[in-house]
C-alpha cells in the first residue's frame, strides 16, 4: 500500500502539470491561480517529509522521487515563464538548471542500480530553496503586471510603478538560481565521484 506521504509527493507533481498550464493562459486570473497552486503544491514538500520522518515511512521510491518531483515543480514554472514576453527569463539560465537537474538525477539512478541511496546535501536543499523562491518572486512580479491592467486608481498606480521597478527580478533571481544550482552539482559530483567513475568502468574480470 502507498503511503500517505508518497501520496502527496506525486499530488504535487500533478500540481505542477495544472500551474504549468495556468501560467501558459495569458489572463490574470489564471496566473494569480497558478500562484496560489505553486503555494500549495510547494508547502507539500515540507508536509510530505515531515509525515515520513514522524511515522517512520521513509521509503525508496520517495527518497528518489520526492526531489524528482520538486525539480518537476521549478521546470514547470520557468519554462512557462520563458514564454511571457513581459518578464525577461532568460532561457539560457532556465536551460543550464535543466541540465543541472537530469545530470543529477541520473547519478541518483547510477547509485539506486548500485543499491545505494543518494541523500540530498545540504547545497542541494539550499538550491531548492533558492529556486523556489526564484519561482515565487517571479510569481509576484507577473501577478503585479496583471494586477495593474485590472485595478483602478491608486491601486494600480503602486502595481504600475511597482512592477517596473521590479521588471528586471526575474532575470537577475532566476541567473542567480542557476548559479547556486550548478554549486550543488559540483558539490554532488565532487562526493560521489568515485561512483561514477565505478558506473563508466568495465567490470573486472576474473
Amino acid at each position: 500500500m502507498m503511503t500517505l506521504a508518497n501520496k502527496i509527493t506525486l499530488t504535487r507533481a500533478a500540481l505542477s502539470i495544472v500551474m504549468f498550464l495556468f501560467i501558459l493562459m495569458p489572463y490574470g486570473w489564471s496566473r494569480l491561480t497558478a500562484t496560489i497552486i505553486f503555494i500549495v503544491a510547494a508547502s507539500t514538500d515540507w508536509v510530505d517529509g515531515k509525515i515520513a520522518r514522524e511515522t517512520n515511512t521513509i521509503t525508496p521510491f520517495g527518497a528518489i522521487v520526492d526531489p524528482f518531483v520538486d525539480k518537476i515543480l521549478v521546470a514547470a514554472a520557468l519554462f512557462a515563464f520563458v514564454g511571457i514576453a513581459e518578464l525577461d527569463v532568460p532561457i539560457w539560465a532556465v536551460f543550464f538548471i535543466l541540465l543541472r537537474e537530469l545530470m543529477i538525477s541520473t547519478l541518483r539512478v547510477i547509485a539506486a542500480l548500485e543499491g545505494k541511496v543518494m541523500a540530498a546535501e545540504r547545497w542541494g536543499k539550499f538550491k531548492t530553496v533558492i529556486q523556489m523562491v526564484a519561482v515565487g518572486t517571479i510569481f509576484f512580479v507577473v501577478d503585479l503586471y496583471h494586477f495593474s491592467h485590472i485595478l483602478s486608481g491608486a491601486a494600480q498606480n503602486f502595481c504600475q510603478i511597482a512592477f517596473e521597478t521590479l521588471r528586471q527580478v526575474p532575470y537577475a533571481i532566476t541567473a542567480i538560481a542557476a548559479v547556486i544550482t550548478w554549486i550543488s552539482a559540483v558539490s554532488y559530483l565532487k562526493n560521489n565521484w568515485e561512483l561514477l567513475k565505478k558506473s563508466w568502468s568495465l567490470p573486472c574480470k576474473k
